[in-house]
């Protein structure tokens, strides 16, 4: 029987869209959902109070022990060991002058660690492990350390953070550990904090805990050259849950399982996902795995066992999983059990994985899983747009949540897209001239992305994500580069040969790209081992093919000398950390790469051509 003669979708309660819209004499055009934001709690940690009470046996947070078993924690235990937590922190003298900062990845000692300083009022601020384990250097791990002035440092493994803790811990900053303390600096123990006996102190501190109590400050990837401590408030936190509940219905309707890799010190999984879990009741197994491919299996290992009822990831993860699910009939059984959303954002899905996802979700269950998409930031905590129930495509972010001001304003030739509503950062940690040109006269957050709608004449179609406008140049002939669009127009032909791209071609007579190629499909497409050398790799004649064909296609495609690319370089060596070529959540910082790999843009464009160059024909 043809897949399209059963094609149903698997229902799922998801709000309606709709959408009020004031367009104002300048063309800024104003948009806010109809329907009103609901009450949300005070604090997050209200949450935490009110499962324990109602649920106190369900499994909050799970994760792998030594031995390869889930270790849990239920609502109860958490609370408990919350409190005594938040009371060890208030002994030590910790508050806003003091705050907490958090150097491990996930884990249920994180998690809990989090919570505690939380509940008591205290900022803590949790700091990508890349600048402590991968880094050479510590430069920007000391700008975090001299801009936060911890009292108090958590590490889970003390041994496995000693160099970078040698580096820059500060004498009157106290070192916590779960494991392995460190020989160059005493530490305290995790487990004799969580054992701390909890007095009125702890209650006392709670109750003046209010809404714009600064929960944490979250470090973005520094694109201007310095990591940006983005305040999350309490308000900002709740009020975000509301957003994402008011859209996503069914997640009132049962607790929500999550399966979940992504890193506690961004927004999209410190914030969404993990507050997802806590706010509606549910359990979060923490994935040790990772969308890499020396971690991967891990993940897949995990999701054969957890049946979740809804992934909210990045676009690399569901890329490297369909050919896992293709071929693995325990994984896809189980995967697709309880499955009521395919959430992902971060970065573009091509169509092409999109309709797979759909196609092989009808393959396995009879029932197409809804995908879904959004925008935000990590000032918008993060959820602001979704496309909710639209009829979405690849590049749709949708329309603003309720409770969220949005309006788009004129820059040239694009629409920048403001924001403004209780999920929106007051500011920046101690950088006043920072959070004063962040905001537009209105109070508006300026996002320096660029939008337009699907459908002009029919708001309620939803937007389309049209490029960050700093990232657009112009090339020789004055004609202007929109890098967003044309970056996902390579990366979507070239199928997965290619892990990302930079463009270039500012004042040159044509765009060009430095490709970091994905050297595992690129090594299986020239037939080579696969510990053959990148340089190898890239030079190879069937892979230097693949993306002469590949920018040839784009060519044809092309409307004009913006929409394609003339020559491309194909890189050997990945984006570097210390160079802040690419961020701590991976994605790549294009204004750096441009200036540290100049010479290379210098050589994509030199005359006569360097032989490392792939041209195509100008149409």
């Amino acid at each position: 029987m043809a897949l399209t003669e059963t094609r149903r979708t698997r229902p799922v309660r998801i709000a309606p869209n709709d959408v009020e819209v004031r367009r104002a004499a300048d063309g800024v055009v104003y948009l806010k959902a109809q329907r009103p934001l609901g009450s949300y709690p005070i604090r997050i940690t209200d949450c935490l109070d009110r499962w324990a009470e109602e649920a106190p046996g369900r499994v909050f947070l799970a994760e792998r022990d030594d031995a390869g078993d889930w270790r849990t924690v239920t609502y109860a235990q958490a609370h408990a060991r919350v409190r005594g937590l938040a009371q060890a922190l208030l002994d030590r003298g910790l508050s806003p002058d003091r705050p907490l900062l958090i150097l491990s990845g996930n884990g249920i000692d994180h998690g809990l660690l989090a919570l505690a300083a939380m509940y008591v009022g205290v900022p803590y601020a949790p700091i990508a492990p890349a600048y402590s384990l991968q880094a050479r250097e510590y430069g920007t791990l000391g700008q975090i350390f001299d801009r936060m002035r911890p009292g108090l440092v958590f590490a889970e493994n003390g041994m496995q953070f000693e160099r970078a803790l040698t580096a820059v811990l500060p004498a009157d900053a106290e070192l916590v550990v779960s494991t392995a303390p460190s020989q160059a600096r005493r530490a305290a123990s995790f487990e004799a904090l969580a054992a701390t006996r909890t007095t009125g102190d702890v209650v006392a501190r709670r109750v003046h805990v209010g809404l714009d109590t600064v929960a944490k400050v979250l470090f973005t990837s520094g694109s201007t050259g310095r990591p940006k401590g983005v305040i999350n408030t309490q308000r900002m936190l709740t009020s975000n849950q509301e957003m994402i509940r008011s859209v996503l219905l069914f997640l009132a309707d049962s607790p929500p399982v999550l399966c979940d890799w992504l890193p506690w010190n961004h927004t999209a999984g410190g914030n969404h996902n993990f507050g997802l879990v806590l706010y509606n009741g549910g359990t979060l197994y923490i994935d040790d795995g990772k969308p890499t491919p020396a971690l991967f299996d891990a993940t897949v290992r995990n999701l054969r066992e957890v049946p979740c009822t809804g992934h909210f990831t990045v676009p690399r993860f569901y890329e490297m999983l369909m050919p896992h699910l293709r071929s693995d009939a325990a994984l896809r059984t189980t995967f697709f059990r309880d499955l009521k959303l395919l959430f992902y954002a971060a970065a573009g899905l091509g169509q092409r994985f999109w309709n797979e996802l759909r196609e092989l979700s009808l393959e396995a269950c009879g029932e197409e899983i809804r995908i879904v998409t959004g925008f935000g930031a990590t000032e918008t905590a993060p959820f602001a747009l979704c496309t909710g129930s639209a009829a979405a495509f690849a590049g749709m972010v949708g329309i603003p949540a309720p409770g969220l001001d949005f309006k788009l304003v004129p820059i040239g030739a694009k629409a920048e897209a403001r924001l403004r509503g209780p999920n929106i950062t007051p500011g920046y940690w101690r950088d006043e001239a920072l959070t004063r040109d962040a905001f537009d006269d209105e109070g508006y957050y300026r996002t320096g992305d660029a939008m337009r709608f699907v459908d002009p004449d029919d708001p309620a179609t939803g937007l389309l994500f049209d490029g960050r406008l700093s990232e657009d140049f112009k090339l020789s002939t004055g004609t202007w580069v929109s890098f967003g669009p044309l970056r996902a127009r390579i990366l979507a032909a070239a199928a997965g040969y290619a892990q990302d791209v930079v463009i270039t071609g500012h004042d040159r007579e044509c765009a060009g790209a430095l490709v970091f190629p994905n050297l595992a499909m690129c090594r299986e497409l020239a037939g080579v081992a696969g510990d053959t050398p990148a340089p190898d790799v890239v030079t190879a004649p069937p892979v230097v093919q693949k993306f002469r064909d590949i920018l040839a296609g784009l060519a044809r495609e092309s409307t004009g000398s913006s929409t394609f690319v003339a020559r491309a370089i194909l890189l050997e060596e990945p984006p570097s950390l210390d160079a802040r070529e690419i961020t701590d959540k991976g994605s790549l910082n294009q204004k750096a790469i441009l200036q540290h790999r100049s010479s290379l843009v210098d050589e994509l464009y030199a005359t006569p051509a360097s032989p490392r160059v792939i041209f195509c024909e100008v149409p």
